[in-house]
């Protein structure tokens, strides 16, 4: 199989309009498929899930395709897929859920390397339930999260680790399979954040060692739903909150108000989407989404390393974090210039990025930024291309000395 990136940004129409998009990081675009599937389920008819008419059976229909699309994009199970209105919110679901079976003198452990939302929903439930909150730090010079410090920060009372599978501003991939052992090795449940790392490679969320796997389908072509892979017999050890006359059963205790069937449909759509990225391939959708993100992330690298040598070698650019594993994401600062002049001044050229803190609200104060204005986030996702990365570099350039 091969990747094709013409043939990919074909499929997106809001490419056409001369934009470089180089902030996928903060949410991607659609293609035309995830369009026509939410426009398609509107025209059919649907009606709210659990009635005995055709409308109705259908939006039921649309969310079990959707649990089943996820799954196989994370490698879980259609019975564990727990969906929600985004990724912060099912966090602060599960962290209250969670919390609810904590003592005082219980331990979490968070890292510093997090995007916020899988760190201040774990910091306020271990509040509210006398819990201590231990911290894994980053390393400022290169981005990395030391595995070896979890052998000290864990301990018989370690309750939940949180840790994240890429670093949304550094890119960074830490090593969350040994860090997982560890936490499992003294008993610790394991959440981890998958929203950053989900678009850029194969997922397997069994293989990482995660109790519970985040993501996000806006980062990855799809519209603005989140979901959390679990196993369905851990999910029905958890008691979360609900309305007395809301389903009991599994995933859907934990799923609260009637879904939005329409963007469920785009989800699946979104998840055929990345499936066929390298072509039809054979084999079911789990095997055709291990190949075509493996040639996405291939080809994302070797993209991704025009982009951080053309930076490197401008005068007065500073690249935050040197990860040896990492996504597409370069976070930088131009010499003379704020991070939102830099943004402003790439936006006049038609190339989206991002500045600030982008919720990594903890890294980037370890890295002495967030006082400051943080830096500059691009990044890469599957339909970037060598336009988008020289047009970038170019209008760098042009702040530099």
């Amino acid at each position: 199989m091969t990747f094709d990136v013409a043939t990919v940004r074909a499929a997106y129409p809001a490419l056409a309009d001369g934009t470089a998009y180089l902030d996928g990081a903060a949410g991607t675009q659609v293609p035309a498929v995830v369009i026509d599937a939410i426009t398609a389920a509107y025209r059919t008819g649907i009606g709210n899930a659990g009635g005995s008419f055709a409308a109705s059976r259908y939006s039921g229909e649309i969310v079990a395709e959707c649990r089943r699309a996820v799954a196989d994009l994370v490698g879980g199970v259609p019975e564990g897929i727990v969906l929600g209105q985004n990724t912060t919110s099912l966090v602060y679901r599960f962290s209250q859920t969670l919390a609810a079976t904590w003592r005082p003198g219980d331990e979490i452990v968070v890292s510093r390397l997090d995007h916020d939302a899988n760190i201040r929903p774990w910091i306020q439930a271990a509040a509210r339930a006398g819990a201590v909150v231990r911290w894994a730090e980053a390393d400022p010079a290169t981005g990395e999260l030391p595995v070896e410090q979890y052998d000290t920060l864990l301990g018989e009372r370690t309750r939940l680790v949180a840790v994240t599978a890429a670093s949304n501003i550094l890119g960074t991939r830490p090593d969350v399979v040994a860090i997982t052992a560890k936490a499992h090795a003294v008993g610790a449940l394991t959440f981890v954040d998958g929203v950053h790392a989900t678009p850029h490679g194969p997922v397997d969320a069994r293989a990482l060692g995660a109790d519970f796997y985040a993501t996000s389908a806006y980062k990855w072509s799809g519209p603005h739903i989140g979901a959390v892979a679990a196993d369905p017999e851990l999910l029905g050890t958890l008691r979360p909150d609900r309305l007395a006359c809301s389903p009991g059963t599994v995933p859907l205790r934990f799923e609260t108000g009637t879904p939005p069937f329409a963007d469920l449909a785009g989800v699946t759509a979104a998840v055929d989407h990345l499936a066929g990225l390298a072509g039809p391939g054979e084999g079911g959708r789990r095997e055709r989404l291990l190949v075509s993100m493996g040639a996405v992330e291939s080809a994302e690298r070797e993209l991704f390393g025009v982009m951080l040598r053309g930076l490197e070698e401008l005068p007065g650019v500073t690249l935050h974090g040197r990860p040896a594993r990492r996504t597409a994401t370069a976070y930088f600062r131009v010499a003379g210039h704020t991070p939102g002049e830099v943004a402003e001044h790439l936006a006049s050229r038609r190339v989206n990025v991002w500045d600030g803190h982008c919720y990594a609200w903890e890294l980037t104060e370890a890295l002495g930024l967030r006082e400051t204005g943080g830096a500059v986030r691009a990044g890469l996702v599957h339909y970037n291309d060598r336009s988008d990365v020289d047009r970038l570099l170019e209008a760098v350039a042009e702040l530099t000395p």
